[in-house]
């Protein structure tokens, strides 16, 4: 696998995002040698489910009031309906994205997370891939959707959900450790 050592990535997640879509991606990031940190509203920890169902919780170590798009080389969004519906609502969430697309450094999103890219108003003219039940979203956001495992356009890698994340995994962690050295601090 590429090695990450010493890129920073930022996860942004609300309470309600899809567990395995965040610990799993967060584990392989790590593995990969890069420091991820979980970024969200409150301090704490925020909630996980499976579905429809609560999950786990997992450690915020930054705020969105906090945390600053110049201090990350990547982004990681994670899916979970409610975590999107939520994060595409806020500020902060949408301020973030653009300014990490802005700055062309690495985005990967997976399942309901391209609601955030959307209301970040970044979609127009990309191609990407989603929950199934968005993509008429990203279509009239100005995307192109396809029905892939994994959709890698410019600097963004996103996949459908939980089944295809050891795809997801690895094009993430190959997309971030390609990333051109100018996206880098």
């Amino acid at each position: 696998m590429a090695e990450l050592n010493g890129m920073r990535v930022a996860i942004l997640a609300l309470d309600g995002f899809e567990e395995v879509e965040l610990t799993e991606p967060k584990k392989a990031l790590e593995q990969a040698g890069a420091k991820a940190d979980v970024i969200s509203e409150k301090p704490g920890e925020i909630q996980g489910f499976k579905h429809r169902g609560k999950a786990g919780k997992v450690r915020v170590d930054q705020t969105l009031a906090n945390a600053r798009p110049d201090h990350y080389d990547a982004l990681m969004l994670p899916g979970g309906a409610l975590n999107a519906d939520e994060a595409r609502m806020n500020d902060k969430v949408r301020h973030f994205i653009r300014e990490m697309d802005r700055a062309g450094k690495p985005i990967a999103a997976i399942c309901h997370a391209p609601w955030e890219l959307i209301s970040a108003g970044v979609v127009q003219g990309r191609r990407l891939t989603s929950w199934p039940s968005i993509q008429d979203d990203i279509r009239n956001a100005g995307g192109r959707w396809e029905d892939s495992e994994v959709v890698t356009d410019q600097n963004w890698v996103t996949s459908r959900g939980p089944k295809d994340l050891p795809a997801f995994n690895r094009a993430m962690v190959n997309l971030f450790a390609h990333s051109p050295a100018e996206s880098r601090r």
